[in-house]
């Protein structure tokens, strides 16, 4: 992974990603020129000095993306809105849960999305998923018409960081619309505005929030209600198999980074086994799934696991993993895999530091692993449509098992 600051893994894996989602080089480094120093300290300390910079740059985009628009450039405006967006939940997701101006900060980068949708992407809109008494924000990407009628759709689930807004700056939707299915984005509890702004903390049985994605989808005329598919990353690659093992109507799943045994995880990071995603871990975790004491998380997260889950999905499954993942062990891919008995194609697909693509999600080479992960979704939804599906058991052979 290209680490723009030596021995601090945690602040080069938020560079990385924003230089994978959209960023440029220029704007970046002129950031994270003031930040070497800062960043010799730790993963913990200079997250603020962090968002300042990163908050400066973002300033100076919108007086550029405002004067375009004003001169007539709408879609290069727009385009800038998604850039300083993009820049500001990477500087936002570095921040601690305690920081006062984290939720402002966040509200900013919904702002920001919205002139980027507005000038430069109409086919994206914010939706609402009705959930209990309240409602999932999400992010509408939408396939173009087809003479054929309704869409495949894909919906994605966060990670334990990240947000709706990561994943529209990713490659994902964009590559997913250009094949002609259609991405649902969803801030899922414990993620993103589900978190921050209304107060809705994860837990175990993620089926409960794909059945209501489904739900909501099968009131959309634009969607296939026999194709719906859900892909996962980080976190998301538990939350999405546990899903897919309970919601029946899911055509296919993702593991993108197969978070088979996430307990196991965190009883290593007390051990500070491994790399962790962002600063001031711990204080995150416990904000995530809505707890306050350590002691009695880890005990809790323990039940955080697939054992006896994966067996229980009967639909199309592929786990992605990098060879070199540094936060969630390759050992869960095999398992994940080997345990995925009674699905119909499953695959295992391990990107190697030759090719990139090895650190966690991928996010090293992140084209390569979303390219990798779009091909086989819309591959897979035309086998499910034709009748011809595919194994996967001997592709999976050749690529690392």
């Amino acid at each position: 992974m290209f680490e723009y600051f030596p021995g601090n893994y945690v602040w080069s894996f938020a560079v990385t990603g924003a230089l994978n989602s959209g960023g440029l080089i220029d704007e970046i480094d002129r950031a994270c020129r003031p930040l070497r120093e800062a960043a010799t300290r730790g993963e913990d300390a200079g997250t603020e000095d962090f968002l300042a910079v990163w908050t400066g740059l973002v300033d100076q985009l919108v007086a550029q993306a405002q004067e375009m628009e004003a001169a007539g450039r709408t879609r290069t405006a727009g385009q800038t809105y998604a850039r300083a967006a993009n820049y500001l939940i990477t500087a936002e997701r570095m921040q601690p849960a305690s920081s006062p101006v984290r939720r402002d900060t966040y509200r900013r980068c919904l702002e920001l999305m919205e002139h980027a949708f507005r000038l430069a992407d109409p086919a994206t809109t914010r939706v609402a998923v009705p959930f209990r008494d309240t409602t999932l924000p999400a992010y509408y990407t939408q396939a173009p018409a087809t003479a054929d009628g309704p869409v495949p759709v894909m919906i994605m689930f966060n990670g334990l960081d990240s947000t709706k807004e990561h994943m529209y700056v990713s490659p994902f939707p964009a590559e997913m619309a250009a094949r002609g299915i259609s991405t649902l984005m969803v801030d899922t509890p414990g993620t993103g505005e589900a978190l921050r702004l209304q107060g809705l903390t994860s837990q175990i049985d993620s089926e409960e929030w794909a059945t209501a994605c489904v739900d909501y989808l099968e009131t959309r005329d634009d969607v296939d209600p026999t194709r719906i598919g859900l892909v996962g990353w980080s976190l998301g690659g538990y939350y999405a198999p546990r899903a897919a093992a309970f919601e029946k109507r899911l055509a296919l799943v993702v593991a993108w980074g197969a978070n088979h045994n996430w307990g196991a995880v965190q009883r290593r990071r007390l051990e500070r086994e491994g790399e962790r995603p962002v600063p001031h871990y711990w204080e995150h975790v416990l904000w995530v799934w809505g707890h306050e004491d350590l002691d009695t998380f880890i005990d809790f997260a323990d039940d955080v696991h697939l054992d006896g889950v994966v067996e229980k999905i009967t639909v199309p499954f592929l786990i992605a993993h990098g060879e070199n993942d540094r936060q969630i062990p390759l050992e869960y891919a095999h398992r994940s895999y080997d345990q995925a008995v009674n699905s119909p194609k499953r695959e295992l697909r391990i990107f190697t530091r030759d090719e990139g693509g090895a650190e966690h999600i991928g996010l090293d080479h992140f084209p390569h692993v979303s390219a990798f992960i779009t091909d086989w979704v819309t591959r897979t939804f035309q086998e499910l449509t034709t009748g011809s599906l595919t194994s996967g058991k001997e592709a999976a052979g050749a690529l690392g098992r």
